[in-house]
């Protein structure tokens, strides 16, 4: 018997249908060995070792493990070919004492037969560069996690922790919060006109005057811009130059990880851990028409563009096929992959079968499979189909000293653009020439002003993570879900993610007295520091060592020098109970106030901010005697904060267990039923709107409703960004 070893079980069945029965397929179910949870598991003194145990979760499936390996002439190691993969198989042979057997590595890019096969044919050996590199990451993580975190502890308050590439994803949101917060609008105008010839109309805008080329900001003033209007009407528009030429649109390349979860963002919606979870399961196996489940995607953690010959040639076979032979190309586009160290695989992210069209296998598919689904193959295949023939017109127009421009497209031959179902033209010019007088029928002028920089949503933070070389493409999605687990972000109605009080607390502190775990280079260097352990260049002890010795000096130095008055507020006040001073300080749901004689006196007492809640909360639930009496044993109910905000809890606790959720009213009727509109959570902790009659009415918006109906459709009018209110219904189209 041979034993195929996977991570997965999903990937184990789907495998096992490709191969004889002398093969048993097993999944390890994700890694046999890690660092222990109750230590730092580390050997300092003993050149960083790392201490590996089998986790308790772990144990059934390698007591399984072990039973078949035993029975097993071979043991086939078939974990994902990038440095986790890697280090799962290694770990696999200490976790089931793998000595006497033949041991073989295989790997592969997707989950098809041939790919399989390919693989099983061509075993190699083990990768300790690699191995050293997941190695050397995991263990970086756990000194940095495991030394700062009772610091943090110890100054701020229990339950915090730090880490390395989360603590640079906070600092970014914080930054960009602070630039929010100090932007200062500047006005500015914009003026353009409204041309005629021959009884057709199109846009122009001013550009220069005489030969000043006018910038964004250069008209700041409603004087200004009337005197310029006014000179415009008085003028006679003339032609002065015009400009043609034939631009070649090329496609965009296929998708790498971050490239996929930003557009999975933008188009679809999706955050970038559910972007990752969806497409695993396309990578691990969909049972298709045949009841055999197959990898519809190649390996999703990737950073290379490249793609094999023969996914190149079906998808031209595709293409001419679905769309005609004059939309495909002659010979294959390849694309630079500019990714330094691009090694986790060898493939860009693509389906496995072109000739699958998204429609083709739509049934077998729930809706966020086949979305993604499209989104991939629509990427590739687009990737190898012709350029789009765009002619591009630029017109000069004289008018008096000032001179206008305007600027016109027609698509001649759409090429990709036929696929991604891109507009096949814009701002159309009627015929012109040079020297031809021009109707001024109208001057627009616009007052506008600029705009603070937006928040970052996670497809923008997952680009600019990129840009600075911060992670890898398997670190930016659990990287964006710990920074909001760990409360010190959140998302924001539109989803845009901003920093909680004690996000930018901690983030001030490491800045201050870390700087180098949260400086942007240092980062980007551990992880060009990571590729070359991973291509056998450098030693992975070395590297941690160069890091741990001031990190450790800086650590003892700061434990001195930090104290924990620097993070409380002495309020001028005396403990009632003991006479002590009164301060404000951090607790696991947010500030309160405590005796300063902690843990001698207990005393604590709301803040203002949350008493002013709990006085909302009262007036709009409590009885006429100010109190919210428990329904089922008659005391009080206390307002309470808990991790997903205020709740109502029984007086009579622990007798009496009874709490309640606390509604937070929007002042807006519900449109289905009449109920109150509701601010609610999601368990993502994403804020949206619902009926308080749930379940028996099913409202729900992400957006702010305004309590009015869409004039066009009578569909509930919502927020959105930049004080727009739209329609709700998407097609609709309403914009106030």
């Amino acid at each position: 018997m041979k034993l195929l070893i996977v991570e997965s079980p999903t990937k184990a069945k789907t495998i096992s249908k490709f191969l004889d029965k002398t093969y048993k397929v097993e999944s390890s179910r994700g890694h046999v060995m890690d660092l222990p949870k109750s230590k730092l598991g580390i050997d300092l003194e003993n050149n960083f070792q790392p201490e590996y145990v089998v986790p308790e979760k772990a144990e059934k499936q390698v007591a399984i493990l072990k039973k078949l390996a035993a029975k097993a002439d071979t043991i086939i190691l078939a974990t994902d070919e990038d440095r986790e993969g890697e280090a799962i198989s290694w770990h696999l042979l200490t976790a089931l004492n793998l000595k006497k057997q033949k041991i073989e590595r295989i790997a592969f890019h997707e989950i098809t037969q041939k790919a399989i096969e390919e693989a099983l044919k061509n075993p190699r050996k083990l990768d300790m560069g690699l191995v050293d590199a997941q190695q050397a990451r995991r263990v970086l993580d756990r000194l940095v996690g495991y030394k700062l975190s009772p610091l943090l502890w110890s100054k701020i308050r229990r339950g915090l922790s730090a880490g390395r590439v989360q603590s640079v994803a906070v600092r970014l949101i914080v930054e960009r919060e602070e630039e929010i917060k100090a932007f200062k609008k500047q006005e500015y105008w914009e003026i353009s006109t409204e041309l005629e010839k021959d009884q057709k109309k199109f846009e122009a805008k001013l550009w220069k005057k005489d030969d000043k080329i006018y910038k964004k900001l250069d008209i700041d003033n409603e004087k200004e811009a009337q005197e310029i209007e006014a000179d415009l009407k008085k003028s006679k528009p003339v032609i002065e130059k015009i400009a043609k030429k034939e631009i070649s649109k090329n496609p965009p390349p296929p998708f790498i990880t971050s490239t996929l979860q930003q557009a999975a963002n933008n188009v679809l919606g999706y955050s970038a851990k559910q972007t990752m979870m969806i497409a695993q399961k396309l990578y691990e196996g969909v049972a298709l028409e045949d009841k055999k489940a197959v990898g519809l995607i190649t390996y999703m953690r990737t950073d290379s563009l490249s793609l094999s010959n023969q996914a190149t040639s079906e998808a031209k076979r595709t293409i001419a096929k679905l769309f005609g032979a004059e939309y495909s190309l002659e010979k294959p586009r390849f694309y630079k992959t500019k990714s330094k160290g691009a090694q986790e695989a060898h493939e860009a992210i693509r389906p496995t079968f072109p000739s699958k069209d998204p429609e083709s296998i739509k049934q077998f598919l729930d809706s966020k499979q086949y979305r993604l689904y499209r989104l991939i193959w629509q990427r590739m295949v687009a990737s190898q189909m012709a350029s789009a023939q765009i002619d591009s017109t630029t017109i000069e127009i004289k008018a008096d000293k000032y001179h206008l421009k305007a600027s016109g497209s027609i698509v001649k031959f759409d090429g990709y653009m036929k696929l991604t179902g891109q507009k096949n033209e814009d701002n159309l010019l009627p015929e012109l020439a040079e020297n031809d007088i021009l109707k001024l029928n109208k001057v627009l002028t616009e007052q506008k002003f600029t705009q603070p920089p937006s928040r970052y949503n996670e497809a923008s933070l997952v680009k600019v993570l990129e840009k600075n070389g911060i992670g890898r493409p398997s670190t930016y999605a659990p990287t964006i879900s710990t920074i909001q687990t760990r409360g010190y972000v959140e998302k924001d109605e539109n989803k845009k993610l901003f920093p909680t009080e004690i996000g930018t607390v901690v983030n001030e502190l490491l800045v201050k007295h870390f700087s180098e775990i949260v400086d942007y280079q240092f980062t980007a260097d551990v992880e060009n520091d990571l590729d070359e352990i991973a291509e056998n260049k450098k030693e992975w002890t070395k590297i941690i060592g160069n890091f741990y010795k001031p990190f450790e000096k800086n650590l003892k130095m700061k434990n001195k020098e930090i104290k924990k008055e620097d993070f409380q507020k002495d309020l001028g006040r005396k403990c009632p109970n003991c006479g002590n001073k009164l301060i404000e300080k951090f607790g696991r749901f947010g500030k309160f106030i405590a005796c300063s004689n902690y843990p001698e006196c207990k005393f604590t007492e709301k803040t203002k901010e949350d008493q002013a809640v709990e006085d909302k909360i009262i007036k709009e639930a409590g009885d006429k005697s100010g109190k919210i009496i428990c329904e089922k044993c008659g005391s009080p109910m206390n307002v309470k904060n808990g991790p997903y905000g205020p709740f109502l809890g029984c007086s009579n606790y622990p007798t009496c267990k009874n709490i309640k959720k606390v509604e937070n009213k929007i002042g807006v009727k519900c449109p289905k039923c009449g109920g109150d509109i509701i601010e609610k959570k999601s368990k993502k902790g994403r804020m949206f709107f619902g009926c308080s009659s749930y379940p028996k009415c099913d409202f729900v918006s992400w957006n702010k409703p305004t309590g009015e109906k869409c004039p066009n459709c009578k569909s509930p009018l919502v927020h959105k960004p930049n004080n727009k209110i739209v329609c709700s219904k998407k097609d609709c189209g309403y914009e106030k």
